[in-house]
């Protein structure tokens, strides 16, 4: 049995909180576990790091977190607020004389070649990021010898997302529906992240009453909830009204997990 560690990168919404020019009490809290970047997750194991997403607050999550090394980026889906930032991995290509290992489904790496061109061009323009794709599907695949990725399938209204076990750890964003086969697959997990966007009912996402649900099926030891729109109130005040065993995910926090 081996270590690691899991740090919430973001865990905001696809507008991030605060949102621009709103003035609500969240949005103008003080309180640095009411700011959050896009939803985003860093694995890390045995001196390596991996990242799940890459949405637009890549680079500021990065300088954070003061990450030296980043081995590769597994995608969840194609929307921008996951992916837009692939881009600064220049940085670490530069760094580590090396290209970054990309994971992602095929309808994926389709949105990946149409919304960074460039880096699929013929010619290579110098400075471009340099990544070598691994295609994925519902398959188990391994980031390396001793860590492997379970996909979960679950929908995004319409849209195929995958969330990710790994060990006794389980990670699912940008969630409206998920199968009983699929559920299956995460039970036994003893930490579960997984977005709840605020109380109302959306055509997308879990709203807070169905994510509770979905943990208790899941019956993990502990649960976060993650993908926070600024819609649903301060951390403080969400945190009230949970039970004892789940949490309000924040941008920095960081879980041990085993595998």
């Amino acid at each position: 049995m081996r270590n690691g560690v899991v740090t919430i990168l973001g865990s905001g919404t696809s507008q991030g909180v605060p949102v621009i020019a709103c003035e609500c009490n969240v949005c103008q809290s003080n309180s640095p576990k009411d700011n959050r970047t896009r939803s985003s997750i860093m694995i890390s194991v045995e001196e390596e790091n991996y990242v799940i997403d890459s949405g637009p607050d890549f680079r500021q999550q990065m300088l954070r977190e003061k990450v030296k090394t980043l081995r590769g980026i597994v995608f969840t889906h194609e929307h921008k607020d996951h992916l837009a930032g692939l881009d600064d991995v220049r940085a670490f290509n530069y760094r580590e004389k090396r290209k970054m290992e990309v994971y992602a489904t095929a309808q994926v790496e389709e949105a990946l070649r149409r919304e960074f061109h460039y880096v699929f061009e013929e010619y290579s323009y110098p400075g471009i990021p340099k990544i070598e794709i691994n295609q994925i599907d519902l398959t188990p695949f391994i980031l390396q010898k001793n860590l492997t990725l379970i996909p979960i399938q679950v929908f995004h209204h319409k849209l195929p997302v995958l969330g990710f076990r790994f060990g006794d750890f389980t990670y699912i964003t940008d969630a409206k529906t998920i199968s009983e086969q699929e559920i299956n697959k995460v039970k036994g997990t003893k930490t579960l992240i997984i977005n709840a966007l605020h109380r109302n009912s959306h055509v997308s996402h879990f709203n807070l009453e169905e994510a509770l649900r979905v943990i208790e099926e899941i019956s993990p030891e502990k649960a976060y909830l993650t993908h926070i729109s600024h819609l649903f109130g301060k951390q403080e005040d969400i945190q009230k009204e949970l039970p004892k065993n789940i949490f309000v995910a924040y941008d920095g926090l960081k879980l041990p997990f085993a595998y």
